[in-house]
Formats: structure tokens, C-alpha cells, sequence
């Protein structure tokens, strides 16, 4: 059955890279297999949930009602599996939901525009160097999928030529990823590994930050001859509600506390210890309040001005949500029967210890797998070292040793490889349309080569300086 589910999910994974050709939403594709997957689970769930909860399932079966080993199993995966894994994707879910809300509101109460006349310039490659510096920036402070949003919002207001704003959108993608790998918040997989002590936060950011940089640079100075002459002047368009706009300090007030309460998520995770879906709600309240306060002051507001939070919410591309609902929880199937561990444990075994080539490899992978359950799988493989450790092989396993450092820096970079393999290249797809066999031809090589450019600058400073 496991040869099965791993079929399904490379079938269903085929039918998403080649949407564009077979004119089908990756939403439904995503659902179907996703439903389909845990099916196929449920029905020989008494082959897997022994074998890998052996104790917990023990205890489990000791308390249940009397009943055959697959309805014991099927009740353990239903209490214990499923709504866990169902869980975890809600909180991106929910995460993603609020972070395009906010971003939503702001642009529509003309809050970018503060962004984009600090960027504007009639270049097209001045523009692609500002966008692409801001963007690995900002997407240090906030997760590269928020960052992406916020550019994407931005770059709309500076880019009318689709052909010239895919190839800008396409280096967002390169910078978030970039970027967020060497900032203990700056991504998912670096906050797992920070806050589980796998990295510290000076060694992550002193050691990765200059791979990190020739990741995205490389294919800056490659992709940059693409893009000649000047750009056309964009011209504001219409509110919705003209009558109602904002002040200029009004909307400077909605940027700061939306893009600034982004940032503050992190700070809420650590002082709460709340989920940082929590905190992304909070901002969202926050802002929809002083929003709402905003236009009580204004004489003729109506409830139904298209730039209030409340009309807004309609604007939330809700296929992109249950696409990743759909690839979340069938790479849960394929992490509960076990593929994603032995996966692991043979790359071990093949590269002889060699923490470059498996790190390589699992970047390279993260490009069509979620990079989330590979690095909590790697995780849950092995443990760190203690620092006193002399073993050459452990080494590489001690808090900021080489295997910790360079999996947050390929589990992210190596996301950009493919226009999937990252929640920022995902949505970038459905703001931009970007096609999967555009980027592919496109944009694939080059950032391949920042990639393994980064890991060999990782090597350099290994051997010079660390």
C-alpha cells in the first residue's frame, strides 16, 4: 500500500506541475489526492500505527472499547493523527489567510504606496536590484511568505508589462527564500531548528548569511540583462471609495501597523508562546479596528465601501488556501507511513556521513516536497551532539554544527528551485499566474546554480574562517 499512496501523491503532483496545459485548478487536484491518500490510509491504518506508535497505540487499545485491530487503529489515527496533522495545517492556513487580509487592506487603503515611491525609478534593472534587496530584507523581520505578498502588492504599483513583472516576481520568490534562510525567524524550518536549539541565533545568522546572499545575487546578476530600457510610469488607479481615501498620515498609520505588526509576530510567539497564527489575528484586529475607527470619523462613509476590512475578506484567493490544505495533508500520509524517515535514513547511509551531500540533496528535494516535514523528519532523525563531543561524524550534529546550518540554508534556498517547492513561490503562481513550465525554463537554472553557489561559499568560510 505504501508503493500506492507514493504513486497517488507522484501522479497528483504531476497533474499540479502541468495545470496550465491540462486547464485544471491545482485546488481540486490537491483535495482529491489529499482525501484519497488518507482513505488508502485509514484502510490498512492496523499495518502502520503499530509499527510506528507502538507504545501510545498499547495504551490506546488498553483504554478503547472492544474492537478489531483496524477499528482500533482506525479510532488512534482519527483522535491522535488526523486532527493533529489537521491542526498544523490550520494554523498556516489560518497564518497565510490573515497575512493576505492585512496585506490586502493595506494596499487598499493606499498604504504601499509610502513603499513605492522609496522604490520608484524609470530603470528596469535599478528597479530589480532595490526590489530584490528589500525583499531578502524584509524577509529576514517577517516569513518569506508575507514578504511575498507585500512585494507582489507593490510591485503592481511600479510594473504594468506582465512579461517584465513575471521576471521581478520570479526574483522575490529567489530573495524571500534567501533571505528568510538565515534569520532564526525568517522561515519556518529555521524557527524549528532555533527554537528546538538545533541553532543559535548568532551562529545561524553569522554563518548562512553570506550563502544566503550569493544565492540570490547570483541569479540577480544572471536574470538582470533580461530586463532593458525604462518602465512606463503607472498611474494610480481610481479608489474604489474616492470619497473616502485617507489622509497621507492615515495612511501611513495603516503600513506601520500592518507591515509593523507583522514583525511583531515573532515577539508575540516568544512572549505568549501562542502559535504565531494567533498573533497574525491580532494584528488583524488591531488594524481592522483602527481601520474601522478611521472611517467612523469620515461624515459620508457607508458600510458598503469596498476598502473597509469586511469587504475585503472576499478578496482572499481562497483556492490557493485549499491548495495548500490539499498538499499539507497528503504529505502528512506520506510522513505517517514512513517514506519521508527511510528517505532520510538511506541518504545517510549512501552519502557516508557526508552532511554537504545530504543537506544537498534534501534542498533539492524541498523543491517538490513540503520542506517542513523534511526538516522535522530530519529533526526527529537525529539528535544534537554535545559540545564536548571529538567524534569527527558528531560533529557535524552539535548546536550550530554543519549539518543544522546547512539544512536551514537548503531547505529554504533549495524551495526556490521549482515554483512549488516553496509557500512563497505557490502564491506568487496565483497573484502573477505565473506557469510552472515558464519558471521552470526560466528561472529553474538559475536559481540551481545561487544555490549550489551558496553551499560552496558555506565550504569557503568552513575551511577560512569557522
Amino acid at each position: 500500500m505504501t508503493a500506492v499512496i507514493v504513486l497517488l501523491f507522484v501522479a497528483g503532483y504531476a497533474c499540479i506541475a502541468l495545470e496550465h496545459g491540462l486547464k485544471v485548478n491545482k485546488a481540486a487536484v490537491a483535495l482529491v489526492m489529499s482525501v484519497v491518500c488518507w482513505v488508502l490510509y485509514m484502510s490498512f491504518c492496523d499495518v502502520y500505527v503499530p509499527r510506528f506508535y507502538a507504545d501510545e497505540f498499547a495504551a490506546f487499545s488498553a483504554s478503547a472499547a472492544e474492537g478489531s485491530l483496524l477499528d482500533r487503529a482506525r479510532a488512534f489515527a482519527n483522535e491522535h493523527l488526523l486532527l493533529r496533522h489537521l491542526g498544523d495545517t490550520c494554523e498556516i492556513i489560518f497564518f497565510l489567510m490573515g497575512a493576505m487580509t492585512i496585506v490586502e487592506t493595506v494596499d487598499a487603503n493606499g498604504g504601499f504606496n509610502f513603499v513605492r515611491d522609496r522604490l520608484g525609478t524609470r530603470s528596469k534593472r535599478a528597479l530589480l536590484w532595490r526590489i530584490v534587496i528589500m525583499t531578502f530584507f524584509l524577509s529576514a523581520l517577517l516569513d518569506n511568505l508575507t514578504t511575498s505578498i507585500v512585494m507582489i502588492m507593490v510591485l503592481r504599483k511600479l510594473v504594468t508589462d506582465h512579461k517584465d513583472r513575471m521576471v521581478y516576481a520570479a526574483m522575490i520568490i529567489l530573495a524571500a527564500n534567501s533571505g528568510g534562510a538565515f534569520s532564526p525567524i525568517g522561515d519556518v524550518t529555521t524557527i524549528m531548528l532555533w527554537i528546538k536549539g538545533n541553532v543559535s541565533t548568532l551562529g545561524v545568522i553569522a554563518e548562512v548569511f553570506l550563502p544566503s546572499v550569493i544565492s540570490v545575487i547570483v541569479p540577480l546578476l544572471l536574470i538582470q540583462g533580461q530586463l532593458k530600457g525604462e518602465l512606463r510610469l503607472v498611474a494610480d488607479d481610481p479608489s474604489a471609495c474616492p470619497s473616502y481615501d485617507f489622509s497621507a498620515k492615515e495612511r501611513q498609520w495603516v503600513f506601520w501597523l500592518g507591515v509593523g505588526g507583522l514583525v511583531m509576530v515573532p515577539v508575540f510567539r516568544t512572549l505568549t508562546g501562542l502559535p504565531p497564527f494567533m498573533g497574525i489575528l491580532l494584528v488583524l484586529g488591531i488594524l481592522w479596528l483602527t481601520t474601522e475607527f478611521f472611517y467612523a470619523r469620515k461624515p459620508n462613509v457607508e458600510g458598503s465601501c469596498m476598502q473597509r476590512m469586511g469587504n475585503l475578506l472576499c478578496r482572499i484567493d481562497l483556492a490557493t488556501l485549499l491548495f495548500f490544505l490539499g498538499i499539507l495533508m497528503t504529505v502528512a500520509v506520506l510522513s505517517e507511513i514512513g517514506v519521508l524517515s527511510e528517505f532520510g535514513r538511506w541518504l545517510e547511509e549512501a552519502s557516508d556521513n557526508n552532511a554537504y551531500l545530504v543537506t544537498g540533496i534534501i534542498g533539492i528535494v524541498s523543491s517538490i516536497v513540503d520542506n517542513v516535514p523534511l526538516v522535522a523528519g530530519c529533526m526527529g532523525m537525529y539528535e544534537i551532539a554535545p559540545a564536548t563531543v571529538t567524534d569527527p561524524a558528531l560533529l557535524n550534529f552539535v548546536q550550530d554544527g554543519t549539518f543544522w546550518q546547512l539544512l536551514a540554508y537548503c531547505a529554504g534556498v533549495g524551495g526556490s528551485i521549482l515554483i512549488i517547492g516553496s509557500a512563497a513561490g505557490v502564491v506568487v503562481m496565483g497573484l502573477e499566474k505565473i506557469t510552472f513550465g515558464w519558471y521552470l525554463r526560466r528561472i529553474s537554472w538559475l536559481a540551481l546554480t545561487g544555490y549550489l553557489a551558496g553551499i560552496a561559499v558555506y565550504w569557503l568560510e568552513k575551511q577560512l574562517f569557522f
